[in-house]
């Protein structure tokens, strides 16, 4: 791409003709305050405080673009003042709650306030009251916070839901979830992660998080997605690249855990058990193509907007309920423990695993598999609270049996990481022989729809692999027409699949998420343990358990239902 020469405060910049001025400020480090900016989403220009001054005119830097010989300033009295009368007209029109805010770590306001020496307490006593509202009590949207950036609305547009609307026009329109009742939120949080003031948030993102290690008389079990080692070390500024799992268990046991797994390990139970399925269709001829249901947003859609798909859905249990399952079964049967004295913990790059845990159908003998769910964000937050020194704390080892997971249990945080773990295995179990052939590489990626067509003993598996649900209507309506043209399909709601989740760290953006997804397939690359069988644990689980289809059955699969009724509720 073609480069121009550009100066802003007196530092010479080689930038690519295409970006716009803020965009190359940022790549080089040069701070200009922003809100409504997000580089995975349209130039809006709302919030104008990303002023600049160009030959003594104002402009907003994210709506210009650079030209060779341009000569920016970003810190003149003239743009300081103008960005301070800017912040105050935020502050006056909304967040009526930000003077007596504590806990505010995903808004930028705040830290303008303070950057730009503004009293927000002058704007404690307007009379102003938005609404809050609760979808299923996964997510929480705080109008009050809001600041009209519409980024929120795009990115659920860009999901293919459309349930966030605007109405009203200029200094009056709000953001509201969708009255229509064909219309309902999927929770995949993807609005919190590109929100600049956290007027979306998990539920109980700030009050809740030190719940469950507060049970006494509980054993605490914490178990930590695939994905949750490539992002949890940003909230502490550590490089990408580095895999933060050491520093993590160890922080969970200061924290209270007593014992702490991997979930890559449910993922490998999780390929086993989906292997097989896939091959019980192809052999016997069952509903293809078969697709996979790991993702509980992707769940929830087909549930209530394509429910004809349902049976497509593959019964095997995603990696987190199908571990929790064998926690209180297997392992406290082992280890002579009343399950309902353990307390599952996980970890999760995902907000809508907080409603996965809800769903009556997973519980087995009355009990649910996993008790709580925590974002990666809600974990950092208590890590700060409890004042660990993540930094510098010494790496522990996870805890047996379920500690030491396969590549392939590692890849399902990427999209067409599960995918390709399942190739890897199917093919063994038709083949006989591993066969890590770098055409099952082609599922990688962050492409929209990622399509292979793979060989195993001549015949031809068609498999598309689908990265955000914006996409997955595509595939779906292609199936309508073609039921035929797929053999197996993965789709994951988050574009870049679990390493792009609502509970990830803010921020993300397609080149952040491009970053974690290296750790992962490096973890993958190193490990001796390729394919999911190799983990050990599977083996002596299922020699010891999972040694009968009815245990089987009853551990690692369920069914799914059609559903009509939207959920969501005005809390004020």
């Amino acid at each position: 791409m073609k480069k121009v020469n550009i100066i802003i405060d007196n530092k010479k910049i080689k930038a690519e003709k295409e970006k716009t001025i803020l965009e190359v400020a940022l790549e080089n480090k040069i701070d200009i305050p922003n809100l409504c900016f997000h580089q995975d989403l349209k130039i809006k220009g709302e919030c104008r405080l990303c002023m600049v001054e160009i030959d003594k005119q104002l402009v907003a830097s994210c709506t210009i673009k650079v030209k060779d010989g341009m000569i920016i300033r970003t810190d003149s009295p003239q743009i300081k003042k103008v960005i301070k009368i800017n912040l105050e007209l935020i502050f006056s029109q909304h967040c009526e709650k930000c003077y007596d805010c504590v806990w505010r770590f995903n808004c930028r306001l705040l830290e303008y306030a303070r950057k730009y020496k503004i009293n927000i307490n002058k704007f404690s006593d307007r009379k102003i009251k938005y609404p809050t509202y609760s979808f299923n009590d996964c997510i929480e949207f705080d109008s009050s916070k809001c600041i009209d950036c519409l980024n929120c609305v795009e990115v659920c547009q860009n999901q293919g839901i459309n349930f966030l609307e605007v109405k009203g026009r200029g200094h009056l329109h709000e953001v509201f979830p969708s009255l229509n009742k064909k219309i309902d939120c999927i929770y995949c949080g993807q609005c919190i992660i590109h929100c600049p003031v956290g007027a979306f948030e998990s539920v109980g993102e700030f009050e809740k998080i030190e719940k469950p290690f507060l049970e006494k008389d509980k054993i605490k079990i914490v178990q930590i997605a695939p994905a949750v080692r490539a992002s949890i070390g940003e909230e502490f500024n550590f490089p990408y690249k580095y895999s933060t799992m050491g520093k993590l268990v160890s922080a969970l046991k200061e924290i209270g855990a007593d014992y702490v797994f991997d979930v890559s390990s449910g993922a490998d139970f999780t390929t086993i058990e989906e292997s097989k399925e896939f091959i019980k269709r192809i052999k016997e001829g069952g509903k293809l193509p078969i697709i996979t249901s790991c993702c509980p947003s992707w769940v929830k859609f087909v549930e209530f907007y394509y429910p004809q798909f349902i049976p497509n859905l593959t019964s095997v249990r995603s990696p987190q309920i199908l571990l929790g399952g064998l926690i209180k079964n297997y392992w406290a049967r082992k280890n002579k423990i009343d399950p309902s004295k353990i307390s599952v913990i996980s970890i999760m790059p995902c907000t809508s695993k907080k409603y996965e845990i809800k769903r009556k159908e997973l519980k087995i003998d009355k009990l649910a598999p996993v008790d709580y769910v925590l974002t990666v964000r809600e974990l950092s937050r208590l890590i700060k609270k409890r004042k660990i020194d993540f930094k510098n704390i010494k790496p522990l080892n996870l805890d047996d049996p379920f500690g030491n997971p396969s590549g392939s249990g590692v890849i399902y945080g990427s999209s067409g990481g599960m995918m390709e773990s399942a190739l890897r295995t199917a093919y063994k179990m038709i083949v006989g022989r591993k066969n890590l052939n770098i055409e099952f590489k082609k599922v990688r990626g962050n492409s929209g729809i990622k399509k292979a067509r793979i060989n195993i003993k001549n015949k031809i598996l068609n498999v598309a692999v689908v990265n955000g649900l914006g996409n997955a209507r595509k595939i779906l309506e292609e199936l309508k027409i073609n039921p035929k043209k797929y053999n197996f399909i993965e789709v994951m709601a988050c574009p870049g699949g679990c390493i792009g989740g609502g509970g990830q760290p803010v921020p993300s953006n397609n080149q952040i998420k491009k970053e974690r997804a290296k750790i992962l397939y490096s973890i993958d690359s190193k490990s001796k343990k390729k394919l999911s069988e190799d983990n050990p644990s599977i083996k002596k689980t299922y020699k010891e358990y999972l040694n009968n289809e009815k245990i089987i059955k009853k551990i690692c699969h369920t069914k799914y239902k059609k559903i009509n009724k939207k959920k969501y509720e005005k809390i004020n």
